[in-house]
């Protein structure tokens, strides 16, 4: 096994996105907490912040190499050199560092030695990650039936089509109460059957391949899904 890294959520939650070099690759982690999304990707020679902005309530990164504005539960660029391209996104799970460090006890994990005076071991948000409350207005909604802040991991794959304020390409989504229940789900995904499995160890849905070969996901609120992709 090569190099395994954590980054906890009480530093994620203040900080949304480190830039990291893991087993000789440059990578970027975001992480949105009014989104629950995840989206880890091969930053390659450049490095990622934080605008401050939102779109449908979530995140919004930019390239420091040339200002490109990225809609992370996208992993793709909305304004500058590079709209409607896509990161190259590599796999990365949502679950407590406990579980985690059980799996894999010799991870390395980010310091809360960040040089900034945060309370890295509270949350910030109050009652909002599970209360049924979305702070910044989404498009979509009526078509939830789930709670707005279910846990679902979701898949994508963009296609070539460039529509203005939508994706386009495939999607799907899994319910992690429902999988939780059920243990596995093999879906048609993009003209192939993929697998999402319930991870007993971990506490999280994993997407992969039929061979195996772990699929990029992210969790997310259910509300996110629907404005997103639509669904």
């Amino acid at each position: 096994m090569g190099v395994v890294t954590a980054y906890p959520f009480g530093v994620m939650n203040w900080h949304e996105l480190v830039n990291d070099t893991v087993g000789g690759v440059n990578v970027s982690v975001s992480y949105c907490p009014l989104c629950d999304t995840i989206v880890a990707f091969n930053r390659s020679n450049t490095t990622y912040g934080v605008t401050g902005k939102l779109y449908q309530s979530c995140l919004v990164m930019y390239d420091r190499a040339d200002d490109t504005l990225y809609s992370q539960p996208w992993g793709m660029g909305i304004i500058g050199a590079k709209v409607n391209r896509n990161l190259k996104t590599i796999p990365a799970i949502k679950t407590t560092l406990g579980a985690w460090l059980s799996k894999y006890p010799n991870s390395k994990i980010l310091s809360t030695d960040t040089g900034h005076n945060r309370d890295y071991f509270s949350y910030p948000y109050g009652s909002y990650y599970t209360d049924k409350r979305i702070i910044f207005p989404v498009r979509n909604q009526q078509r939830l039936t789930l709670h707005p802040k279910a846990i679902v991991s979701y898949v994508w794959e963009a296609d070539q089509q460039t529509p203005k304020n939508q994706f386009s390409g495939a999607s799907y989504q899994f319910v992690h109460d429902q999988l939780k229940k059920v243990g596995e789900k093999v879906v048609e995904f993009n003209g192939r059957p993929i697998r999402a499995r319930w991870d007993s160890q971990l506490q999280t849905v994993l997407v992969e391949e039929f061979d195996g070969t772990p699929i990029p996901s992210s969790t997310a609120f259910a509300f996110v899904y629907a404005a997103y992709f639509g669904k």
